[in-house]
């Protein structure tokens, strides 16, 4: 394994870091260049969740897959802050795809709870001029930029009726009360033709961020004709990770037997989004 932590500094941002989870390459041993998922833990826009980091990693590689985990901007960093680091690390991958053996073509974007917010963001907005002007990119080259598809854990998506105020006051400070600016962030209201495929899974019994914030999405791709793949268990509080003892909090909570099929699932859909 190539396991290394790539500082990304933007002016006027706090940095991240991306720590990589990268198949080695073997001379006597063939491979194809594989398909990598960047993960954006959770953690309300105001910690970053290791439970929902590194096992995650470990558990694309156990399946051939590259993983990479990117630590972005959190409060009192104000968006875009956070979807301008994301934006940084896939046009790094993409960098780096021979050396890393990884298929251009194959990046995949893994958010739970506000980092499922972070990356549905990033899904509808990834092509908006403003972060290609932050980014010094031309428009004739923003498809670099593309995912090829999202994956969402129990993710924050509406500033509405069912929001998890917490992440978007952390996301936006003073600007929390903007009716206009809520609605920017309101993934739901601004799915896209451009959006790429998405997986998206919740808990039945998630109270802090209701399943109901995974229905909209999901209906909202089905409008834009936006492939989409939704699992809504019949069980499940919020944040459970793998839903097993891997990532089981420090309180013995975190284990779900229902919902532990999330990550094979995912990544049957995902074998199947790259054909």
């Amino acid at each position: 394994m190539i396991h290394e932590v790539l500082n990304i500094s933007l002016e006027g941002i706090s940095d991240a870091t991306l720590t990589t989870y990268l198949l080695s390459t073997y001379e006597d041993v063939y491979m194809e260049p594989a398909p990598l998922v960047i993960i954006c833990p959770g953690g309300g826009y105001e910690f970053l969740s290791n439970r929902e980091a590194e096992q995650f990693a470990l558990q694309w590689n156990a399946r051939g897959i590259h993983a990479a985990v990117l630590r972005y901007a959190i409060a009192p960093e104000r968006f875009p802050a956070a979807l301008m680091q994301l934006a940084t690390a896939v046009a790094l991958v993409k960098e780096k795809s021979k050396e890393w053996c990884v298929n251009p073509q194959q990046i995949f974007i893994e958010g739970s709870s506000a980092g499922g917010h972070l990356t549905a963001s990033y899904g509808v907005f990834w092509k908006k001029p403003y972060l290609l002007e932050a980014l010094g990119i031309d428009e004739t080259d923003a498809e670099n930029l593309r995912p090829a598809g999202l994956i969402l854990n129990y993710p924050v998506i509406s500033s509405g009726e069912f929001a998890h105020e917490g992440s978007f006051r952390n996301l936006m400070g003073d600007a929390a009360d903007d009716a206009a600016r809520r609605e920017e962030l309101s993934i739901e209201k601004q799915v896209n033709e451009h959006m790429p495929p998405v997986f998206v899974w919740h808990g039945g019994e998630d109270d802090m961020v209701p399943p109901e914030n995974s229905l909209l999405l999901a209906m909202a791709c089905r409008k834009a004709g936006v492939p989409v793949e939704l699992h809504l268990y019949m069980k499940g509080v919020h944040g459970l990770g793998l839903s097993n003892e891997l990532t089981m909090s420090t309180d013995g909570l975190g284990i779900e037997p229902a919902c532990e099929s999330w990550m094979e699932l995912a990544y049957i859909w995902l074998m199947e989004v790259i054909g």
